[in-house]
This record gives structure tokens, C-alpha cells and sequence, in this order.
């Protein structure tokens, strides 16, 4: 069994980590297996190399190794790419087709970004590891396929899981040995170390000399978060060692080609709770508008029948629940109403119960004229429109509440509530 060092060497890994090390050595161990594994870390730390060590280090390294990208293979064809099809199958399908399981039987297939993959083609991925069979893309014939799966992936498969967009019985087939890449920011002894390997090959491949680092520099470059690992490192580098005149990179000039922040990587908004609950504001608002404009209808339906019928006993009996709807109980009044009526000019005018002389009925009217206004403007504010009618009634009798609230259809108890609500 080969070291960790040699293997590094072997290669082209660059670092003296405890967790790098521990990594590869697991890489190592599993190798001469058939077991599953799972390679993890985050986007950059450099995951295609645990596959390709246990692929040269296993019994099927003189077979097939096929390094399949899931991300970049769209939803529609991955089942054709994974598992071939057949002539005909569907539009364009000219021949018939092996997939990459066909291919690479005895060998191994590397499936990176693993979480991309649809339900569907999990749901046959399972099948592979389970029993080795297959079907092609429209095709009823089992065939069986001797390939080992090695996975890799930067996406929360825990979350991935509890979201239903990855099969939990898959991870745990997959995940038979899970081996993790720690990101650059946790491996701080190796990040100049691969600065200075990655300066030294693109000083030989653009001709030029080798940059090199001021100490500050050095300590600036440490303290860099690095979001996008070793990719990002290295871009940083040959940045640096085409566009710098100057082979001595003091730590000013480094920081113009280091980003702001510790995250430069495009953000994703989410807005669907905004969405949501701008939805559900609009909603409510048009309810309270719907509710405001049907109370305004029975105010006016209310207020015509006084005009039409004369008879404030009958009209408050005939509309006892359309009445408490608007004007509410009379039993919730303030406590301090009856101390209110020491100063109130308690003079009362009679309303005829069965008028039938024409004049009478012509002054009921035009006590009331000021109510036909509602039929020509409508309005959804029931609040304006309360307020105003409480207002010319009480104009109308010099403020005597009890002439107002017999006007206005109303008990003197609620007329008095309704003044305090307005603050008349």
C-alpha cells in the first residue's frame, strides 16, 4: 500500500493538513474495495482527485474510469447518457446508443454534483447499485452492468433529503464510506504553499519570473476567507503573475485582486415570502373594502326607509340586526354616559307613528334630504360617510343629541358612543 506523501506526489496534491491527509487516507483504504463512496466538500477544494485515487489504486484500474458531470447534463437526456437507448426510442434517437454504465462495465464511473440528478434517474441509479441491472431508454431488456460508483457532491444532502429532492435510501447506498474535503480557509498552512506551487508553474508557462510575497502579503493572503477554495487561489495567482510588472507583491497590491468581501459569488434573493405575504396584505385589504362597501349599502338601505316610511319604531324594530351590525351594542357604552347627560338639552321632538297627512310626511323628508346625497357619489368609507351624517344631524339641532339620535334612527347611548369615537 502506496504512503499518503507518494500518493500525493503521484497525484499533483499540494498540502500537509491533518484533514487533507486524513482524506486521502481513507481514499487509500477503500480503494481495493467495491464499496460506494461519497466524496463532499465545498465547490473548488479539489474533489476529483479522491476518485481518481481510488480508481488507480483498486483491482479495475486497467479498466474504463468515465467522470460524468450531473449538473451539465440537461434533465431531458441524462437518462440516455447514463444508461443508453434505443433506436427510435424518441425524436432524434437515429441508433441505437450505449450509456456510460454500458461502457465502463468492470470500470469505474465518477458522478459528480450527484445531488443535480433528477428523481427519476435516481430511482434507476438505485437500481445499479442494488443489483447491477439497467434498462435503456426505451427498451424492456434487462442488462447487467459490473461498474463501481464512486459520487461527489457540495450540496446539504441532509437538506437535500428533507426538501424531497434527493432519495434518502440513494444517499445511504452511496455513502457507504463518505470521505470530506476540508475548504481552503481550514488547511491555513497550505494556502501560500499552493500559492508558491501555483505562481511556480505559471512563471514557466507564460516564461516569466516567479512572483513572490511580501510578509504582509503573506499574513493578508492567510486571512482570506477564500469562498471559491483552491479554485479561486489559483485564479488569484495567475492574475497576478501576468498583469504585475513588479515580481514582489507587496500587500496593497494584493488586496486590489483579493474581493471586498469574503463572499464575491453571486447571491440568490429569495422573494417568495415577500411575494407571499404582499398576496396575503392584498387580499385582506380587498375584503375590508368589499365589508366597508356592504355596510354602506345597508346604511343608505336604512336611511331611505326612515325617509320613505316616517315611522322610527317600526323602522328600528323591522331592522333591529341590520342596526346593532352598524352601530354596534348599546350594552358595551362607556361607564361615565350617564354623567354626560347633566348638561344636555334633553328637549325631545315627537315623530309621528302613522302619518298620513302629506305635509308631515314632507317634513320627515326634509329632515332627511341630507341622506339622498349618499345615492350620488359612492364611496367604500363607511367611517366618512357615519361621520358625516352624525355631523349634519347635529348641526341640524343645535348639537341636542336625543333630536339628533332620533333623527338618525340611532339610541341616544349610541349616538353619545359615536361622538367620542369621532371626538365631536
Amino acid at each position: 500500500m502506496e504512503s499518503v506523501q507518494a500518493i500525493k506526489q503521484r497525484f499533483g496534491i499540494i498540502g500537509n493538513s491533518q484533514s487533507l491527509n486524513r482524506a486521502i487516507e481513507k481514499a487509500i483504504q477503500v480503494a481495493p474495495t467495491d464499496i460506494s463512496v461519497l466524496v463532499t466538500g465545498e465547490s473548488g477544494v479539489g474533489k476529483e482527485s479522491i476518485p481518481k485515487i481510488i480508481h488507480q489504486l483498486s483491482h479495475r484500474k486497467h479498466n474504463k474510469y468515465i467522470a460524468v458531470n450531473c449538473g451539465a447534463i440537461p434533465e431531458g437526456t441524462i437518462d440516455s447518457e447514463l444508461f443508453g437507448h434505443e433506436k427510435g426510442a424518441f425524436t432524434g434517437a437515429t441508433q441505437t446508443r450505449e450509456g456510460y454504465f454500458e461502457v465502463a462495465d468492470g470500470g469505474t464511473i465518477f458522478l459528480d454534483e450527484v445531488g443535480e440528478l433528477p428523481l427519476t434517474t435516481q430511482v434507476r441509479l438505485l437500481r445499479v447499485l442494488e443489483n447491477g441491472e439497467f434498462l435503456k431508454v426505451g427498451s424492456s431488456k434487462v442488462q447487467k452492468t459490473n461498474v463501481r460508483i464512486v459520487a461527489a457532491t457540495n450540496v446539504n444532502m441532509f437538506e437535500a433529503i428533507q426538501k424531497e429532492k434527493f432519495r434518502e435510501d440513494l444517499y445511504y447506498r452511496l455513502s457507504t464510506v463518505d470521505i470530506h474535503l476540508p475548504p481552503l480557509r481550514d488547511r491555513q498552512e497550505d494556502i501560500h504553499l499552493l500559492f508558491r506551487k501555483f505562481a511556480s508553474d505559471f512563471a514557466l508557462k507564460y516564461k516569466m519570473p516567479t512572483v513572490k510575497l511580501t510578509d504582509n502579503a503573506v499574513q493578508a493572503l492567510l486571512k482570506h476567507r477564500w469562498s471559491g477554495n483552491i479554485r479561486q487561489l489559483r485564479n488569484i495567482a495567475e492574475q497576478v503573475s501576468v498583469l504585475e510588472q513588479d515580481r514582489t507583491i507587496s500587500i496593497d497590491t494584493l488586496r486590489s485582486y483579493l474581493p471586498t468581501s469574503g463572499n464575491n459569488l453571486p447571491a440568490v434573493i429569495k422573494t417568495s415570502k415577500a411575494e407571499s405575504d404582499f398576496s396575503s396584505e392584498r387580499e385582506i385589504l380587498y375584503k375590508v373594502l368589499f365589508d366597508m362597501k356592504s355596510d354602506l349599502n345597508d346604511l343608505k338601505k336604512l336611511t331611505m326607509e326612515l325617509m320613505k316610511n316616517g315611522n322610527v319604531k317600526d323602522v328600528e324594530k323591522n331592522n333591529e340586526s341590520l342596526i346593532q351590525k352598524i352601530y354596534g351594542n348599546d350594552d358595551e357604552e362607556d361607564a361615565d354616559y350617564e354623567d354626560s347627560l347633566d348638561n344636555t338639552n334633553t328637549e325631545v321632538i315627537s315623530i309621528p307613528e302613522h302619518s298620513s297627512n302629506n305635509e308631515e310626511i314632507n317634513t320627515i323628508q326634509d329632515k332627511y334630504h341630507f341622506a339622498e346625497e349618499i345615492e350620488e357619489e359612492e364611496t367604500l368609507s363607511l367611517h366618512d360617510k357615519e361621520l358625516e351624517l352624525i355631523k349634519k344631524s347635529l348641526e341640524r339641532h343645535s348639537g341636542k343629541r336625543k333630536l339628533a339620535a332620533a333623527e338618525l334612527g340611532i339610541s341616544e347611548r349610541t349616538l353619545y358612543r359615536k361622538i367620542k369615537q369621532y371626538d365631536l
